[in-house]
């Protein structure tokens, strides 16, 4: 019995290491989705770089806390709960690692635009406040990871929609834009290659928070309304 609770024990340190590391991966995406946009706000090249350079560290986090997982599958077996923690652990440091991806497409973004001549370039008001809203809904989906809580989960799904109106707002805006002044067609482009890009961490972020509800509830809502999610976790 004595060996039986030494193991359980063990079983429980592993999981709650690996959920350490996820949130660590987390601060560090959030981190990197932060100084790509205040590049880009700013024109800080250095800034820029340092992004471009650090995506390697999101990365080696995903292959640690993969292989961790692949460990913890093959020793312990996991079942029910603690299955669905691995299964959505896996899934969670995929969406990070794409939204990783995501900063450094940005910042890769700012590096052209800050090369360019400063004809009339369009304001970044837009992209800021965009980023502020996917920046919200990733912090939220990892507290929401941490705590188990499903509310919160839920209220990130819901925000995805917000920063959908934003990306449209803003290719209307370049659309506009471009249409006034033709040779901002490439200054435009670009720019809205990184309002794509922020509207795709909102992507990941829902995602998160999906599985979470799938973690606790053990139901996947993919592919469901918002409204049925915002059911189920009330239930």
């Amino acid at each position: 019995m004595a060996n039986n609770e030494h193991t359980s024990k063990q079983f429980d340190a592993e999981l709650e290491a690996v959920r350490a590391r996820v949130l660590q991966m987390g601060g560090l995406v959030e981190s990197q989705i932060r100084l790509a946009v205040e590049s880009l706000v700013n024109g800080d090249v250095a800034l820029m770089t340092r992004v471009i350079e650090d995506d390697h560290r999101v990365n080696a986090m995903e292959v640690e806390i993969d292989e961790n997982c692949n460990h913890i599958l093959v020793r312990r077996q996991p079942a029910a709960g603690d299955l669905r923690m691995v299964m959505t652990v896996i899934k969670t440091i995929t969406d990070l690692e794409r939204i990783g991806d995501e900063a450094k497409k940005i910042a890769r973004m700012a590096k052209l635009l800050s090369q360019k001549e400063r004809l009339h370039l369009p304001r970044y008001n837009e992209i800021k406040r965009a980023s502020d809203i996917a920046l919200d809904m990733l912090h939220k989906s990892l507290d929401a990871f941490a705590r188990l809580d499903l509310a919160t989960a839920a209220t990130v799904v819901r925000q995805d929609e917000l920063v959908d109106e934003e990306f449209r707002a803003v290719m209307r805006y370049l659309i506009t834009f471009m249409m006034e002044d033709p040779r901002t067609i490439s200054t435009s482009l670009e720019i809205l290659f990184v309002a794509k890009a922020i509207e795709r961490i909102g992507d990941h972020a829902k995602n998160m928070s999906e599985y979470v509800v799938y973690m606790v509830k053990g139901r996947d809502v993919r592919h469901v309304t918002v409204e049925e999610i915002e059911r189920e976790v009330k239930q």
